[in-house]
């Protein structure tokens, strides 16, 4: 979390306590603009914060030598690739509904809620795949699968949070947790495959080749929130949510002609990449209540 998100959600969480300790003694239900129910939608943004965790990435190549005809293979355990978070606003609509509880301030609703967030990339330039291959006689090679760089964005974000909250004179405080579900791409840039044969340093798979995967994934989130009804129909929602998607494996194939003198490969490219992201959200729209 950055210290800028620290400060927002805390002030946002004291801001609830205060609403609530000012509030909660002694009101008058009755004397609430907040309605007993309703159903609403709203436009506005969210301000991102999302970082890629325990991102790993694997490759091995299989690969034949001509005019010999030898047929080889190389590969190695994941490696793992570090990512700085990004920052990023967001367009965001939501439409939900409340109700209060019969002769009483407290309240539950659920929203569900949608952001485009594509414009939020993190990349790690200059990825290095450690390898090691035999040949079918049980001679053994070394080499390295190499990339540019490595890159995750979370394109698109929808999520349902079923709610709890207390309602005021004009505003309301809610906490709520549900499920998310996120569209994440992975991209691998202008990797080639190399070997150490005979001890030269031999670029086997030729032309380099870009990788791309996008994925729905599911995942949770908790949401702390609180409104401000400037009459009963007209309010404006401030919340603050921390996000997590689940761990998925993306999987990547590639074909490969590489023509050369003495001698031509041919072959293919197989890998895959794991991680999860969390994502946190500083929320604010203008709701119409129907």
């Amino acid at each position: 979390m950055t210290q800028s998100c620290k400060k927002i959600a805390l002030a946002c969480f004291l801001t609830a306590v205060t609403i609530y300790s000012t509030n909660s003694s002694g009101q008058d239900v009755s004397a609430s603009i907040v309605p007993a129910s309703g159903a609403y939608i709203g436009l506005g943004f969210g301000a991102n914060s999302t970082q890629f965790n325990g991102q790993q990435l694997q490759a091995t190549g299989i690969s034949t030598v001509s005019p010999a005809g030898t047929t080889g293979n190389a590969g190695g355990p994941p490696v793992s690739i570090n990512m700085s978070g990004t920052n990023a606003i967001a367009p965001a609509i939501q439409a939900g509904y409340f109700q209060k509880f019969k002769d009483s301030s407290y309240l539950w609703g659920a929203k569900l809620s949608y952001s485009y967030m594509g414009g939020s990339t993190s990349t790690t330039d200059r990825i290095l795949i450690p390898q090691f291959g035999t040949y079918p006689s049980g001679a053994s090679f070394t080499g390295n699968a190499v990339a540019t760089s490595y890159q995750k964005t979370i394109k698109n974000q929808i999520s349902f949070i079923p709610y709890f909250g207390q309602s005021f004179d004009r505003s309301t405080i809610y906490f709520g947790i549900g499920p998310t579900v996120s569209q994440v791409n992975t991209k691998i840039n202008n990797l080639i495959g190399f070997a150490d044969l005979n001890g030269v340093r031999t670029d086997v798979s030729g032309t380099p080749q870009n990788f791309t995967a996008t994925q729905w994934v599911y995942g949770g989130a908790a949401m702390l929130g609180g409104t401000y009804f400037f009459d009963s129909s007209w309010f404006v929602d401030f919340s603050y949510s921390y996000s997590m998607t689940q761990n998925k494996t993306s999987n990547y194939y590639s074909t490969f002609n590489n023509p050369g003198s003495p001698n031509s490969y041919s072959g293919s490219l197989i890998g895959s990449s794991t991680g999860t992201a969390s994502i946190q959200t500083l929320g604010l729209t203008m709701n119409k209540l129907f």
